[in-house]
């Protein structure tokens, strides 16, 4: 065997040319198959697929914008595939490619050439013919022309989601909270360095924490307002029933330095502290999040009619434990990042039943709405998430 002599300087005479990254829209495709076929939760695998995809920051703001958007649209999305797709079954990689190309072309604006092109040629093989006429005839057949069928289509959302918000908020202001969350989530920096909704910021204020005072978050992970209310020289006590959550904490208290940030693995529904020992209480609720789907873009085709029900059981049983370690004159607060009445004022209303001794004390001002004995704030006001927010008073 003939051998090809080293170079001058004793290695290869040639370099093993890098392999070209991947494609942005077979990243893209891959990961919006994964989170159909395999439930995969967005915020948790796009990260993770995009540390090792070779993808340059462009390419992966891209990738972001398409499975984040496409999957927010993709009601929509597959309405405009699905008016050429005749009695066939379309498997999950054939699906995605065909919502992505659909999301480009009638929601990113892409020319239809790039649009088609490029989305084809990240399509596996087998199918490209079939993807290449169907969004062909898509980018041919503009919306426009024939009107969506319903408003659940148009803006993309399951069709209770759309009835509770007109039912709880009036019609003007459920479409508008429904259009703004289907517009990409700003990323807002806290002046330590920490990235965090001003939605949960305005939160993390209402408490009125301060040095000297005792505070408890009792479901507190990943730490974004344990952390903001320690900032206030306050001591705080951080609480969730996921353990495995709870070193998204820790690991926050260390990168802020936050001395006087306790975490402790604690179900808030049966803590661990004594009665009448804190000064404040937060209980931000597990909730339907139905304020925040900007925010979490696959939330809103994973809840169902039937979880605010069991969430309303769980929010009650956290009030009643925050109640028990309350001190007399301490202030309660409690939010959650939904708009559904249910868990808002239904639950204001089991204080007020249940709880006599706590007296609301009103968050006034812009850019919380009065809302009852409480407030509101909506994702049309700052392009924010949606937040509801209730204040109590110990007597």
């Amino acid at each position: 065997m003939t051998r090809r002599p080293p170079s001058r300087s004793g290695g290869p005479r040639t370099k093993t040319p890098r392999p070209p990254a991947p494609d942005a829209r077979r990243v893209a495709i891959e990961a919006l198959e994964r989170i159909d076929r395999d439930g995969a939760y967005a915020n948790l695998l796009v990260p993770a697929m995009l540390s090792s995809s070779g993808l340059d920051e462009r390419d992966r703001g891209f990738v972001t914008e398409l499975v984040y958007g496409t999957t927010r649209m993709r009601r929509a999305c597959d309405h405009l595939v699905d008016r050429f797709v005749i009695d066939q079954v379309v498997e999950p990689v054939v699906r995605a490619a065909l919502r992505i190309g659909a999301y480009q072309l009638a929601f990113l604006g892409t020319p239809a050439h790039a649009a088609v092109d490029a989305t084809v040629g990240a399509t596996p093989k087998r199918a490209r013919g079939f993807v290449n006429a169907i969004l062909r005839r898509v980018a041919s057949s503009p919306i426009d022309a024939v009107g969506w069928p319903d408003i659940g289509t148009r803006l993309s959302y399951p069709d209770w989601i759309v009835d509770r918000l007109v039912a709880d908020l009036g019609r003007d202001e459920a479409m508008a909270a429904l259009a703004a969350m289907n517009e990409p989530a700003t990323v807002h920096v806290r002046a330590d360095g920490y990235r965090q909704d001003v939605a949960s910021q305005l939160v993390a204020d209402a408490v009125e924490a301060g040095p000297g005072l005792r505070v408890a978050d009792v479901c507190a992970a990943p730490g974004g307002k344990a952390t903001a209310l320690a900032s206030t020289g306050a001591m705080v006590f951080a609480g969730d029933v996921r353990v495995g959550r709870l070193s998204l904490i820790v690991e926050n208290r260390r990168t802020l330095g936050s001395q006087n940030l306790h975490v402790v693995a604690a179900d808030g529904r049966g803590l661990p502290w004594r009665d009448n020992a804190f000064d404040r209480v937060l209980v931000d609720a597990p909730c339907s999040g139905l304020g925040a789907l900007r925010r979490r873009p696959d939330a809103r085709w994973r809840i169902t009619p039937d979880s605010i029900d069991r969430l309303v059981d769980v929010q009650r049983a956290l009030i009643d434990e925050a109640v028990r370690v309350l001190a007399p004159d301490g202030m309660l607060v409690y939010s959650v990042c939904t708009l559904s009445n249910a868990e808002s004022r239904g639950i204001d209303a089991y204080v007020a039943a249940a709880h006599p001794e706590l007296v609301p004390v009103v968050v006034e001002g812009a850019p919380w709405r009065r809302d009852e004995r409480g407030a509101r704030l909506l994702p049309q006001d700052e392009g924010t998430d949606g937040m509801c927010l209730f204040r109590y008073r110990y007597r």
